[in-house]
């Protein structure tokens, strides 16, 4: 289907931009240009494979009620459509029913706002059961809103009355409770499966395995970050929403520490609380991760905006990335698009930062070497550095070392003992000393041990 894309742009909008947010403590978002937020409209399009005839950025210095913009202005959009030979407007804002249905009726084509769109898009990303639920709890929720566009007959009635509804219903009060009824069996549903998942999260608790969250604004190249340090193969698209399910995976690190990587679905501006909810599977995932990953498009124009986004989403979630004791590490990715100059300033960037900034590049590897040490780094803050003699024949237990922790140093002695210097996770010394013992005991000629 053909579509055009409209960008209202508001003096409103404009005034949100610069206030602060819950009274100055979350992250105030950052006015983006115009031409950015059409460009994400239209990559919001395409992601459902619509024919984006064009795009319009739209002044609106005063909203109507009825229509949103001026009727000057929908007559010369109404000319627009029809010179493009559109069957779809997509309108870049949030739009009340009222004026959804107006809209349609002066443009004889069907209308959506951004929250429809997103909701389109959610709908074919989701691939797990507990996604696909949520999405339709929310798509529901969504057009029991809506209702009013739909029907032309709502007042007329088949006469009667009643205290519950009965044969004199009106046809809207019908749909609504229909609509209710199926959200909620929806939400009974998702109740046995998010009672699965926590048993799922806490069967991981017990490993115990440290979570690290990638998080970002959508696009940003999560899903590619995710799949080249993996190895899995994570539905990785230069398109919006690629991703929608959390994903997990383990990852050995180079000190010898394991992790779970999880990947998630990409934040965005605008985003209605009632999607937000939609995705909480994957939210709790950030919520409980020991550590965050927040990728950045460092290429784009709006890369602080689209940060400050995602900034404001960890926040209402709990987690301040700006806390001196901030979980949060960012990764400037897509650093392989940018010029020598480019990068050259970004490295004085990230060394200036009061924070753990690390230059990357998913698409080809770069900089991720550097990225799994600044991980490994702050979950082993408390790791321990030992020495350890190998003696001869307790080659089980060296190979138990290198899996299982960094070796910093390794020289061979004339009697064929192997002196180690070792850096390990303190929840693994435990492990380390039984090993020893029972190499030991194995070969007790040999001894051996730590210090």
């Amino acid at each position: 289907m053909r579509a055009l894309v409209l960008v209202p742009v508001l003096t409103l909008d404009r005034a949100r931009q610069t206030a602060p947010a819950n009274g100055g403590h979350r992250p105030a978002p950052l006015p983006r240009a115009s031409a950015d937020r059409l460009d994400e409209a239209i990559g919001l399009a395409q992601a459902i494979d619509l024919d984006v005839a064009g795009g319009l950025v739209v002044p609106v210095p005063q909203p109507r009620p009825a229509t949103l913009f001026g009727s000057g202005k929908v007559e010369e959009i109404k000319a627009e459509i029809e010179a493009r030979e559109t069957g779809l407007v997509i309108v870049d804002h949030a739009i009340s029913p009222v004026q959804q249905r107006n809209l349609e009726r002066a443009w004889n084509v069907k209308v959506i706002d951004r929250t429809g769109l997103i909701l389109e898009i959610f709908g074919r990303r989701a691939r797990t059961r507990e996604g696909r639920l949520q999405v339709e709890l929310a798509h529901l929720s969504y057009q029991k809103s809506r209702l009013v566009r739909s029907w032309t007959h709502l007042e007329r009635q088949r006469g009667g009355g009643g205290f519950l509804g009965g044969p004199g219903e009106r046809q809207l009060e019908l749909d609504r409770r229909m609509l209710q009824d199926r959200i909620d069996a929806l939400k009974k549903e998702l109740e046995g499966v998010v009672r699965t998942r926590a048993l799922h999260r806490a069967g991981r608790a017990k490993v115990p395995y440290p979570v690290v969250a990638i998080v970002g604004y959508t696009n940003a190249g999560k899903s590619t970050l995710f799949n080249r340090i993996t190895g899995a193969g994570v539905m990785a698209k230069d398109q919006v929403f690629a991703t929608l399910d959390p994903t997990m995976r383990e990852v050995l690190l180079p000190s010898g520490r394991r992790i779970i990587l999880s990947d998630t679905v990409g934040f965005i501006s605008d985003l209605p609380t009632t999607l937000v909810a939609a995705f909480r599977a994957t939210l709790e995932e950030v919520v409980g991760a020991d550590l965050i990953a927040h990728v950045r498009d460092i290429s784009r124009p709006d890369t602080d905006a689209q940060a400050r986004d995602v900034e404001g989403v960890l926040h209402d979630l709990g987690i301040d990335p700006a806390a001196a004791d901030s979980p949060v590490i960012e990764v400037w990715n897509k650093i392989d698009r940018l010029d020598p100059d480019a990068r050259e300033e970004l490295r004085n960037d990230a060394a200036r930062a009061d924070h753990t900034c690390i230059l990357a590049s998913a698409a080809t590897g770069e900089g991720l070497p550097e990225l799994l040490a600044a991980i490994d780094a702050r979950l082993g803050a408390a790791d321990n550095y030992l020495d350890i003699v190998i003696q001869p024949g307790q080659g089980r237990l060296l190979s138990w070392i290198h899996a299982n922790a960094q070796v910093l140093d390794q020289a061979s002695g004339d009697d064929g003992h192997i002196d180690l210097r070792v850096r390990i996770a303190a929840e693994k010394r435990g492990q380390l000393e039984r090993q020893i013992k029972l190499a030991a005991r194995k070969s007790p000629a040999a001894g051996g041990g730590t210090h």
